[in-house]
């Protein structure tokens, strides 16, 4: 990954309380996991950013490289990796995405 893409990355998360990374946008997802996250955002009815990677090859390769984690969709809450559309569900279930999500746009 080069350094302009690894800032391209750090920008978009930074500037953004809920950043997804994603196949697709949050208005037409382009694949089931990716539709996951973006239904369950949807749910808690917060305000959340995307990128579709299929229209950047380089943040697709980059993100995977920059969070250590090889699929998409990703998702940061206040430029913290959270995970993908598994661990988001997951934490849904549980409440603790509800809570992560409040407390990012509280701040």
């Amino acid at each position: 990954m080069t350094l302009e893409v690894k800032e391209r990355i750090e920008k978009l998360i930074k500037e953004n309380k809920i950043m997804v990374f994603m196949k697709g946008t949050k208005l037409m997802p382009q694949c089931g996991f990716s539709n996951n996250v973006v239904q369950i955002l949807n749910a808690l009815g917060v305000p959340f950013e995307t990128i579709n990677v299929l229209d950047d090859n380089e943040i697709r390769q980059g993100i995977k490289e920059y969070s250590n984690w090889p699929t998409i969709p990703q998702v940061y809450i206040n430029g913290e990796f959270l995970g993908g559309s598994d661990i988001l569900i997951e934490m849904y279930q549980k409440g603790e995405l509800q809570e992560a999500v409040e407390i990012a746009i509280a701040s």
